[in-house]
């Protein structure tokens, strides 16, 4: 193995995430270790009717109470994504003494998120002005009340990015990431690059999602995307399973600080793991599916390597996309034989979405925490619910039970619906 020496290395120094597992990093990873499900029926909305009526829900009473009273003030200005970003983002900003830093102006923020989908109350309320044939009452419909200017903020992207800034006192290189389930991969291998290239020494990165509500539901069950057969809630993620037939949907946040290697090691904050490579790339294929062999994530799994200055047989672990779907777990499968070619069949992989179900635009960060966590603690966490193997998805997916092993380097995949791929190589920190 060689590691480059030119580029800044990038550690990591702080991570937290708030999951339908927990409502922390240690909450999670211990569920998840057990190999249990975050999946349930769905509360927050009537499903009567669906298809589907099952997904990944956070407790409301994880949100309260952990901030100060200071914060509060953004919560009618903040997506459900962002408030649960708050929470993540402030566990990984104790833990990486974030608040010691002098210069804010060298810390930046990189977010993956795609704000709030307009709630049923809001759309029948504005529609109450409008003719139907074109025309709106602006007038009364700014008389009436009912209908606030801050859901404008609460529904673009950006917004989460600038309040989080404001919360955390980031004054650097902000950057928000849309990209559907990419985002929060995304978000951190462009935080490196932008540490890499001298531009900040901190980065708060990750991604978070909270769509779980009718409109942002409905449009996944529309296109049959959604897991539609299943005994209980808790076994219809089946990533790699032939009896799986659909994706979970989800809500959660993740948040790492990353930072550069030489600026951490002079204030002393303990160091836990290191960001080696990362990769992205598009299918340039259809809007609606990703490439059926894989192509778009063969591309980002060797860019990562390649960033990274590793060979496949320097990777220990693979944490999968995972979906649950046929062509994502099949097209995944394709692409980690053609990476890692006959070595691939001993690789342990692994889907965390089999427990909490796809989170998203936040998937992608909490799926790198709990790798590293993984790591640190020489555990490669299950993918539950395989029971019937899929002669199409034929490697070692960890059946069921954590598995206690050590290993040092692994990359985790997130393909977003529609093309976006981003992978990301972790490590655990060597001088």
């Amino acid at each position: 193995m060689s590691k480059q020496t030119s580029k800044r290395r990038v550690v990591i120094t702080g991570y937290g995430m708030v999951t339908p597992l927990g409502k922390n990093t240690e909450e999670t990873f211990e569920n998840a270790s057990k190999g249990s499900s975050g999946v349930d029926y769905i509360t927050a909305f009537d499903t009567t009717g669906l298809p589907c009526r099952i997904g990944g829900q956070i407790d409301n009473a994880w949100l309260e109470g952990v901030e100060d009273n200071t914060a509060h003030k953004f919560d009618k200005i903040s997506s459900r994504g962002l408030r649960l970003m708050r929470v993540a983002t402030l566990e990984a900003a104790k833990q990486a003494r974030l608040d010691e830093i002098e210069n804010r102006e060298r810390i930046g923020v990189s977010l993956g998120s795609h704000g709030d989908t307009p709630s049923i109350e809001d759309m029948m309320f504005t529609h109450r002005f409008y003719d139907g044939n074109g025309n709106w009452d602006i007038k009364k419909l700014m008389e009436a009340g009912g209908y606030s200017y801050l859901n404008f903020f609460r529904r673009k992207p950006d917004a989460a990015m600038s309040i989080l800034s404001i919360l955390f006192n980031c004054k650097g290189a902000n950057t928000s990431i849309v990209s559907a389930c990419a985002a929060g991969a995304q978000a951190i291998g462009e935080a490196q690059r932008i540490i890499q290239d001298g531009r900040c020494d901190v980065m708060v990165a990750g991604g978070c999602e909270a769509a779980l509500n009718f409109t942002g539901f409905v449009g996944f069950v529309l296109i049959r995307a959604l897991a539609e057969k299943y005994t209980t809630p808790q076994d219809a993620s089946r990533p790699f399973d032939r009896k799986r037939n659909g994706f979970v949907m989800s809500e959660g946040a993740g948040a790492i600080i990353l930072e550069e290697l030489e600026h951490a090691r002079a204030r002393g904050v303990p160091i836990l793991g290191e960001l080696l490579g990362y990769g992205s790339s598009a299918d340039a294929y259809r809007i609606t599916d990703t490439h059926p062999k894989g192509k778009g994530a063969i591309l980002a799994i060797k860019g990562a390597l390649d960033d990274a200055s590793l060979r496949p047989e320097d990777i220990d672990y693979i944490n999968a996309h995972g979906t649950s779907t046929i062509q994502n777990d099949i097209g995944e499968t394709l692409a980690i034989k053609e990476v890692f070619g006959e070595r691939a069949k001993d690789i342990p992989v692994s889907s965390n979405k089999s427990m909490l179900g796809h989170t998203i635009a936040a998937a992608g960060a909490i799926e790198s925490i709990l790798t590293l966590v993984g790591i640190n603690r020489s555990i490669i966490l299950p993918t539950i619910n395989y029971e019937f193997p899929d002669p199409k998805c034929r490697l070692d997916y960890v059946p069921n039970e954590a598995r206690h092993k050590e290993h040092r380097r692994a990359i985790s995949n997130s393909f977003g619906f529609g093309g976006q791929n981003a992978c990301l190589c972790i490590g655990a920190f060597e001088e």
